[in-house]
């Protein structure tokens, strides 16, 4: 069976005064059919910028977007034109931006919004739109959805905005959702209720998902396979189970060090990763990540390791995996 999104060497930069910032080195990803897959990493790994590099929502100049293909259904989204891409973003393809507030227009009712979006890719007339988009707000939870689509962004609460950015994005059955950290800066009741209406609601539509986040905890019940980005590049990949039970990189590990756990013993400290992550002006010549790995050996600092296959369905780029 075909993939749903594949992604092939993909490469952003954007070219500054200082020089050229290697957001995005080469990376190469896929998503099956209602599959979720997480992409973690720590602020500035790369995670954001290849969302929007697939959609190419990046402005260009200063970004640079490259790569040998994005395929879509086979469609290689690197050579559609602009009409192509207003079709193919929202109807077929939808994003969850991190910051709702922002994301949404403040002079405008949620109503109008979602009903827009429907316009335009279901080709629905006016009162269809806006009786799709009452049955959106219901669907995620929205009380008095008839009275609420004539409300704006402000009369809202964080997660209630969160709410209506899925129903955005889910107003036009998309067959992939891509969620840039749609739970930032919620509080972590409100945190559970979105990530529970997000699982729903998807399997609902048998929709894949693209979930970005830098937390652990969110990518262990929400996800069936894991991309782990450092410093632009993809440094491990594999299912779920498989990243939880025996992490092959030692940046994943750190990150799993780094987050609490049910089980840990009383009193036990958490360990923070040392050091910073390397400039994307200036990449170091090796590993990317040796100068903080515990394991480095000089091999690391002079070349740079190939994602290979360290066991069946698991991938590292590590010279020393395990």
């Amino acid at each position: 069976m075909p993939h749903l999104l594949e992604v092939a060497n993909l490469t952003t930069e954007f070219h500054t005064r200082a020089g050229i910032v290697k957001a995005v080195n080469g990376v190469n990803l896929f998503i099956d059919p209602g599959e979720t897959l997480g992409i973690v990493g720590e602020s500035g790994s790369g995670k954001s910028v290849t969302a929007l590099s697939i959609l190419r929502l990046l402005p260009t100049p200063p970004a640079s977007i490259t790569g040998n293909q994005i395929l879509y259904q086979n469609q290689d989204i690197l050579k559609l034109n602009e009409k192509q891409l207003r079709a193919l973003r929202g109807g077929k393809i939808s994003m969850i931006f991190q910051d709702p507030m922002t994301s949404l227009n403040p002079v405008y009712t949620v109503g109008f919004q979602i009903a827009e979006s429907v316009r335009l890719h279901m080709n629905l007339g006016r009162k269809e739109a806006i009786d799709r988009a009452i049955d959106m707000l219901d669907k995620v939870g929205i009380p008095s959805a008839a009275k609420r689509i004539n409300s704006y962004p402000h009369e809202f609460s964080g997660g209630m905005r969160q709410r209506v950015m899925i129903a955005i994005a889910l107003s036009c059955n998309p067959e992939l959702l891509i969620a840039d950290e749609p739970t930032t800066a919620l509080d972590v009741t409100i945190q559970a209720q979105i990530l529970e209406l997000m699982k729903g609601l998807t399997h609902e539509f048998h929709t894949a998902v693209m979930l970005i986040t830098h937390d652990m905890g969110v990518v262990a019940g929400s996800t069936q396979r894991v991309v782990v980005m450092y410093a632009g590049s993809i440094v491990e990949s594999a299912t779920t189970t498989q990243l939880f039970a025996m992490p092959a990189h030692q940046y994943t590990k750190a990150l799993l060090r780094s987050i609490p756990r049910l089980d840990d013993e009383d009193g036990k400290r958490l360990e923070p990763i040392t050091g910073q992550p390397p400039d994307l002006l200036h990449l170091p010549k090796g590993c990317p990540f040796a100068a903080r790995c515990p394991k480095a050996q000089q091999q690391c600092k002079e070349s740079v390791p190939a994602l290979t296959e360290v066991q069946p369905g698991q991938f590292a780029a590590c010279f020393y995996p395990f």
